[in-house]
């Protein structure tokens, strides 16, 4: 038996990258530093440091500098091996197989095997966890995934198991051309359950975590700061550069931007907008802007009136000018966004949407139409309350779009700004109506983004359509890049026609860098920069 499926498995794709960067390369002549120290800004504060429940950018960085993965991704934003040196894809593309590094520990110096990733992954998808990114699994349709997180199957026929310490397998339901790709995502990640189970919630502490990547906690400091310090055990150490890290959590941006320029901060989160003009003046090899896998919403809660109405999501979605919001609001080069997927993701074109091809007043004109075939007028405007997380340039284009919808429709908008935890918390709990919201992609293909939007997606807005989720079962079965892509495209017609969630605009993603710092990739358009490939210079 055990001959009959290596046999098998040799019949399909084996990965091994040996030219691929796995950490800091520093080019010849570069004098480093005597300090390797860096400070990042994350913005806002970290909701966890679990990989199994992570589901956000703040924790998701920190993370990927705590833990790796099976795969992760290099300067470049390519699939590269971490704690799997190869893999293999069976020839009927359902069984995928990883084999682990020689000598692989936890950061205690425990061995890291198979068996852990196992439990992390049954972690992810049982039901008591309730782990915010256990729909991934069922995404990357890893067998019974789904099963699992309905409670109709235990979490022990999950479809992963280890064939020995060093091998891990995935069996899934259908071939899936991405699944190597949704691993680099943090949730995937595995965790060491003897603290785990020991700690519970108190796991990640700085004095019980125990971790798996280039570094390890020593500090943390809600809403101020979380260090980190080089991890010996990590399978790559050798080639780690930087030997502290700390990240700053600064919601508000000018204070970032004060602390970048006293050099508290190396690498800041974002910038003031307001300021953008001066700095690019006063700093322009400092502030770089970067393609982005990322689009920014305003997302309905179907399940709560009127945004039931299809009508009431297409005027406000039509009212608002896109061209004002990245020209003259924004202005770092960001893309109008009438659609789910953004340009920069890899081998998608987008479909020609009609609205999108209308000039900004037949777009109001169609709006007034909507809401006042749903009822609303000046008699009876539309009222409702607009949440977003506490951050200035949230609140400034939420001002904005309040202004926009004022102008053209009958409507009476509130605001309501959130701390970070407390807003995600918000949407878990289906607790609003219209919420600022925006998705990153967890890898380079369409489908990290439109999949959010499947009925078993994480979907927010509780929307479900059957026509949307065969389009996107289609795209997957699909034979070829061309007929996948085409299936993509008539999902996102299906999402323009019931407008689930406003499409506002395809981020450019900006910080400010400082010239000491190397290593940091200015082309690649993934949402992670990692500290093991950086390093400080003279």
């Amino acid at each position: 038996m055990q001959g009959m499926k290596m046999k098998a498995l040799a019949a399909g794709i084996t990965l091994l990258l040996s030219g691929a960067t796995f950490a800091a390369e520093v080019p010849a002549g570069v004098q480093l530093a005597d300090k390797q120290e860096i400070v990042w800004s994350l913005g806002s504060e970290v909701p966890t440091l679990d990989p199994t429940m992570t589901a956000d950018d703040s924790s998701s960085k920190v993370i990927s500098d705590l833990f790796d993965g099976l795969v992760s991704e290099d300067t470049e934003g390519n699939i590269i091996p971490a704690l799997a040196s190869h893999w293999e894809t069976s020839a009927d593309g359902k069984t995928v197989t990883f084999h682990l590094r020689d000598g692989l520990q936890w950061s205690n110096g425990e061995p890291l095997t198979a068996a852990d990733f196992v439990y992390s992954f049954q972690r992810n998808a049982d039901p008591a966890s309730a782990a915010p990114y256990s729909w991934y699994l069922a995404t990357a349709n890893i067998l019974n995934a789904l099963e699992i997180t309905d409670g109709k199957k235990a979490k022990e026929t999950l479809g992963v198991k280890a064939l020995d310490e060093h091998t891990v397998q995935f069996t899934l339901t259908q071939p899936t051309p991405y699944f190597v790709k949704t691993l680099s995502h943090p949730s995937t990640f595995p965790v060491y359950r003897k603290v785990v189970e020991q700690f519970g919630d108190n796991w990640t502490r700085p004095e019980h975590i125990v971790s798996s990547g280039a570094y390890t906690l020593t500090n943390w400091v809600v809403n101020e700061r979380i260090d980190l310090v080089r991890n010996p055990k990590y399978w790559n150490d050798a080639k780690t550069v930087i030997d502290k890290a700390a990240y700053l959590a600064i919601e508000n941006q000018t204070a970032e931007y004060n602390r970048y320029r006293t050099g508290e901060i190396d690498i800041t989160s974002t910038f003031p907008l307001e300021q953008y003009k001066q700095i690019k003046k006063e700093r322009p090899d400092e502030l770089l802007t970067m393609p982005s896998l990322a689009t920014y919403y305003y997302l309905f809660n179907l399940e709560k009136k009127p945004f039931d109405d299809v009508r009431v999501r297409k005027a406000l979605a039509y009212a608002i000018d896109r061209d004002v919001v990245t020209n003259i609001i924004l202005g770092q080069g960001q893309i109008p966004a009438y659609g789910v997927t953004p340009p920069a993701v890899a081998g998608f074109d987008a479909p020609v949407l009609p609205w999108s091809k209308l000039n900004q007043k037949e777009r109001n004109q169609k709006a007034k139409a909507l809401l006042a075939e749903a009822g609303f007028s000046k008699d009876k405007p539309l009222k409702f309350e607009l949440v977003y997380n506490t951050n200035e340039a949230h609140k400034k284009l939420a001002l904005a779009m309040m202004s926009m919808w004022k102008q053209s429709l009958p409507v009476e908008v509130d605001l309501a700004n959130q701390e970070w935890k407390t807003f995600l918390e918000k949407l878990a709990q289906k607790d609003f109506g219209l919420a600022r919201y925006a998705w990153v992609g967890d890898y380079n293909e369409a489908s990290t983004f439109l999949s959010y939007f499947e009925s078993k997606g994480m979907n927010y807005s509780r929307w479900a359509n059957q026509a949307y989720d065969q389009a996107m079962a289609n795209a997957l079965a699909a034979t070829s890049e061309t007929e996948r892509n085409k299936f993509y495209q008539e999902a996102e017609q299906i999402f323009s026609e019931e407008m689930p969630a406003i499409p506002l605009y395809f981020y450019t993603k900006t910080v400010m860098k400082s010239p000491k710092v190397g290593g940091y990739s200015t082309t690649n358009a993934s949402a992670y920069r990692y500290t093991r490939d950086l390093y400080l210079m003279k």
